[in-house]
């Protein structure tokens, strides 16, 4: 097996696992379901109970539905708030959040319009809610607390702006429910300030929760398989997907002192985050078969008669930003979903930012990233090509040895070991390095697939977002011809009939399979094959100085 026709033929299989992979999820919703120690088998039919994290069921402390087509006229009065960076709609019944636009992403490249990560339209729910659940709570399955406000509209004036909600209870406690934003930030402050007038003690539970419809969405494409869907992350397991599919067959539940709940898209995230100085209860449920939702809930607090107490928790709405969301809550940057290599594609995704911020075009990082990765690379190309130039010249002496002891394969595998430490010839040396090579591109490719940064960025000319594909198909024709310039290059191809055809067409399969591809990915496997043409012709142009006949011409 030559190295370079090796190493497209393991791309191919790559290539063509990717492709398996899409099967499967599409076919049988692949992530993983959550473990029956953290999860209930039990499935949603109508106002179901949530275990209080004691154990204890109350019929009164059920967490509300959420939304549905039949509930959505019952809205409040609808506040608009908007920070630099997003755009929200609050409604007071409840004090739900139920649209959110994010202010620097356009919906579609050149768009004028915001895309938008919550909505409440009929058949498309997605919104994030919160309320006070227990005993002496505002909120439950019967009905939603109305809270007053003073304004309709805010805007953000400086560098914070806070937005309360206030709702009076019968026995004159007020409930005080307080949005604090940030400038440039995505994440939201939720906090409720309790204040009993009561002369009775009060209990009261918070919940956190993210709804969303099951058909509202998509998991990419044949060619970019991206996942869609919840995930969520405790103290026994960093972060774990949870597909709507697994949700209607296995309800989580499991308490955790670390933690937080999402909703995932290619490349945006919603995420509950709740404080980690307590033992809190994840938890999902699918309402009217149509409805995902998953959710925390705090313990029990009791509030004393003239005692006023704060509950704290935070929602993150907004782009995939590794650096944000590792600042705001522990493994929340592992929903930027680089898959099982994602020890090794962070570090690589470090490189490209700081590459990026040198040269600021994502596209000449993407270039400086490849050539970097060749360099580092280029002793583990040397030797794949030194190893089977060595086993090339060894031919005819294992020819020799075929024709010496015949059908006897116990004596010919041991006379050739003999030979190979003789010769100082490690067979596995071609292909040892091309195997450790194969982490670093799966790597690369989840880094350029998934990283938010690449969307709508522009590289040169024609290519003005290289996380969709070339408009005109010029780098996927590019990147076909220096792969068939490769295989010119190579050495004698193989008297296999069937593999010299498969090698023929290895270019034109490719080529044809890169025509959907981001343009960022093209532009690294076009780079990446121009540095293998000149790193082969310095290899050959070295190993013909030592009189070894690379090509078998």
């Amino acid at each position: 097996m030559n190295s370079p026709r090796s190493i497209l033929f393991i791309a191919f299989l790559v290539v063509s696992f990717f492709l398996f992979q899409t099967w499967m999820v599409d076919t049988a919703p692949g992530t993983q379901a959550p473990s029956k120690s953290t999860t209930s088998s039990t499935t949603d039919s109508g106002n179901s109970t949530v275990p209080d994290p004691q154990g204890a069921v109350a019929s009164d402390a059920s967490v509300p539905e959420g939304d549905t087509p039949a509930t959505q006229a019952r809205t409040g009065q609808l506040v608009e708030v908007k920070t630099d960076v997003l755009d929200l709609v609050i409604d007071t019944k409840g004090g739900d959040i139920v649209s959110a636009k994010l202010l620097q992403f356009a919906e579609s490249l050149d768009s004028e319009e915001r895309f938008q990560l919550l909505q409440r339209q009929p058949g498309n729910i997605y919104i994030a809610q919160s309320g006070l659940i227990g005993p002496n709570g505002i909120d439950s399955s019967g009905g939603r607390a109305q809270f007053s406000v003073a304004k309709t509209e805010y805007n953000m004036d400086g560098g914070r702006l806070e937005v309360p909600l206030v709702f009076t209870k019968d026995d004159g406690s007020t409930i005080k429910k307080i949005f604090t934003f940030e400038q440039g930030k995505y994440h939201v402050d939720v906090r409720y300030e309790i204040e009993n007038a009561s002369q009775q003690a009060q209990q009261m539970q918070f919940y956190g929760q993210l709804q969303q419809t099951m058909a509202a969405g998509e998991g990419g494409s044949m060619i970019m398989p991206t996942y869609f869907g919840a995930a969520y992350s405790h103290d026994d397991d960093k972060f774990e997907k949870y597909d709507f599919e697994d949700m209607r067959d296995q309800r989580l539940n499991v308490s955790t002192q670390t933690g937080w709940v999402s909703m995932l898209e290619h490349y945006f995230v919603s995420a509950w985050i709740p404080t980690q100085q307590q033992e809190n209860r994840l938890f999902s449920r699918v309402a009217d078969n149509s409805q995902a939702i998953i959710g925390v809930i705090y313990p029990m607090i009791q509030v004393n008669a003239g005692e006023t107490k704060t509950i704290n928790s935070t929602l993150y709405l907004g782009p995939k930003d590794q650096d944000a969301m590792a600042a705001l809550a522990e493994n929340l940057d592992l929903t930027v979903d680089y898959g099982f290599l994602w020890w090794l594609a962070q570090p690589i995704f470090k490189l490209l930012q700081f590459l990026q911020s040198m040269v600021v075009n994502w596209g000449l990082a993407i270039i400086l990233t490849t050539v970097i990765v060749k360099a580092v690379l280029f002793p583990l190309t040397k030797a794949q090509y030194v190893s089977m130039a060595k086993m090339r010249m060894l031919q005819p002496k294992m020819t020799a040895l075929r024709e010496r002891y015949g059908s006897d394969r116990q004596k010919m595998s041991q006379a050739m070991m003999k030979l190979y430490k003789e010769e100082k010839v490690n067979p596995l040396g071609g292909c040892l390095p091309m195997l450790l090579q194969l982490p670093i591109f799966l790597a690369l490719y989840w880094v350029l697939l998934e990283s938010v940064e690449l969307r709508h960025s522009e590289f040169v000319f024609w290519i003005q977002d290289l996380s969709t594909k070339d408009p005109y198909y010029i780098l996927p024709i590019l990147m076909g011809a220096s792969m068939f310039l490769m295989q010119k290059l190579q050495p004698t191809p193989t008297a296999d009939p069937m593999q010299q055809k498969l090698f023929q067409y290895m270019p034109v399969i490719f080529t044809v399979f890169f025509l959907w591809f981001p343009s960022g990915l093209v532009l690294y496997w076009l780079v990446s094959n121009l540095i293998t043409i000149a790193q082969m012709l310095i290899i050959y142009k070295g190993l013909e100085k030592k009189g070894i006949n690379v090509r078998g011409k």
